[in-house]
């Protein structure tokens, strides 16, 4: 009897491929554990030290199975022969959005889609699992995306205009879709603008340098330097757009001359440090100002002033990150452990300008952190906006006359921009609201900034978050 084995023979059973499996084990993190993909990913990538050319698969693949979560889970649930999702093993069901986002997403033919697939799920998860997972794949593979759109318009109704569909396709959960629709209208856009929002919702975010203590000339020589890419700003000119390689390999950012941070975000940066102010214009305070992104941008522009500024945190590890943003800066910025609604009665009339980068939903910035949408409740914003009207309270009590509080946030909601500026403005006769779009005009490279005097950016127009700011002016004869 020969010995001899079939040319292509292997024992055991192939290995899994590293990039995908990179993408489920940060995937079932983020779904099991409450992870973010953004600090997950990068740490898996680097445990599997994948080249760059694995770790760019890998990167796209898992916000792309994330961002479209809600459209793949409609078309797996018609591929269960029945089962509901929420019955599935989380590990499976993790899989079956990769393999899906593979067959639609990427339109990776449909034999390598599912056999990597189901070969990951044999190595990780047994027989058993792999089986089901190749029988569910095969029947999402049988249609194309556009056939997938028509069925699930069928599943509500074949209207257009569904609310639910358009939920759906575009993976948003509804109540995000009424409060962007309701900040269109109260921002002068209209209900056909929700889809150009949602769309660009589900686009890869640019990842944005800010030249801090740089010129741009010298931080584009430097990515380039480093053989990476990059192209101007398109909100703002402090702005260097990084055309893919790691921010983090840019010496500049190493030595905290320029960092990651959003356009929108350095928009409001400098349009709080360009507001005018009557009298003297020397102490500064930066309310909630982890992670300390805007507290840098702010140092750095203050440092050309003679300005100090001080920076409160209430929670002790992102206070580290801003010690840590900061540290340049470090003769020019005090810190401080606490809660900012405290400030107020403990410092009144002690600021000259005050920045209230409030605590909010977040879905503003659901192009970067696309997990965050399947986390969030409509009734998350109640809660936030007592805290934020207490915060601008205690802002209002901690700058003197003649200053101003600047109030953002990184959402849309109009409970939370709008309806709180309003409240405030009605509390308070000595508040003068600034026509916030006209003093931004002079740092943006876009218009159409907001109207009634308050900002509102858009990720489809403004190529940024969904930032809110609004500026309050304290009147000069005001007595507290």
């Amino acid at each position: 009897m020969s010995n001899s084995q079939p040319k292509n023979w292997r024992p055991g059973r192939s290995s899994s491929d590293p990039a995908r499996e990179v993408v489920f084990e940060t995937l079932l993190a983020v779904a099991q554990d409450d992870a973010y993909a953004n600090l997950e990913l990068p740490k898996a990538i680097r445990r599997a030290r994948l080249n760059k050319q694995d770790a760019a698969y890998a990167t796209n693949l898992c916000y792309g199975t994330l961002r479209f979560q809600g459209r793949w889970d409609a078309i797996i649930a018609h591929g269960t022969a029945g089962r509901n999702l929420d019955t599935l093993d989380l590990p499976v069901l993790v899989l079956l959005r990769m393999g899906t986002h593979q067959l639609l997403g990427f339109e990776t033919p449909a034999h390598a889609a599912i056999y990597e697939t189901v070969k990951l799920a044999r190595n990780l998860l047994g027989s058993g699992a792999s089986g089901f997972i190749n029988a569910v794949l095969r029947r999402v593979s049988e249609r194309t995306l556009a056939q997938w759109q028509a069925v699930l318009h069928q599943d509500f109704g074949g209207k257009t205009s569904s609310l639910g569909f358009i939920a759906t396709w575009f993976s948003h959960p509804e109540w995000i879709v009424r409060v962007i629709a309701k900040s269109l209208l109260a921002n002068g856009r209209t209900n056909k603008d929700v889809i150009s929002v949602l769309k660009a919702d589900n686009e890869p975010a640019d990842v944005s340098l800010v030249a801090r203590e740089i010129s741009i000339a010298d931080l584009t020589r430097d990515i380039e330097r480093g053989h990476m890419h990059c192209s101007a700003g398109k909100l703002v000119d402090s702005a260097v757009l990084l055309r893919g390689g790691d921010p983090h390999r840019v010496f500049a950012v190493q030595d905290l001359k320029a960092g990651v941070q959003d356009e929108g975000s350095q928009l409001v940066a400098r349009t709080f440090a360009r507001a005018p102010i009557a009298g003297k214009d020397e102490l500064w305070l930066d309310m909630c100002a982890g992670p300390g992104g805007k507290t840098a941008t702010l140092a750095a522009i203050a440092a050309q002033r003679g300005v100090k500024v001080h920076a409160n945190e209430p929670h002790e590890h992102r206070l580290d990150l801003v010690h840590n943003a900061v540290e340049p800066w470090d003769d020019i910025v005090a810190l401080r452990l606490g809660d900012g609604r405290d400030i107020g009665e403990l410092e009144p009339l002690a600021y000259d300008r005050v920045l209230v980068d409030a605590p909010c939903t977040g879905i503003g910035a659901l192009r970067r952190r696309p997990e965050a949408r399947w986390r969030k409740a409509a009734g998350d914003a109640v809660d936030l906006t007592h805290l934020q009207l207490e915060l601008l309270e205690s802002a209002w009590k901690a700058v003197r006359a003649g200053g101003i509080v600047a109030y953002s946030t990184c959402s849309p909601h109009v409970a939370e921009t709008h309806d709180v500026i309003e409240a405030f403005l009605a509390a308070h006769a000595d508040a003068d609201l600034l026509d916030a779009p006209a003093i931004a005009a002079a740092e943006a490279k876009i218009g159409n900034l907001g109207q009634n005097r308050q900002i509102q950016l858009w990720p489809d127009l403004h190529f940024s978050d969904a930032m809110y700011m609004a500026i309050i002016h304290k009147s000069e004869a005001s007595e507290s």
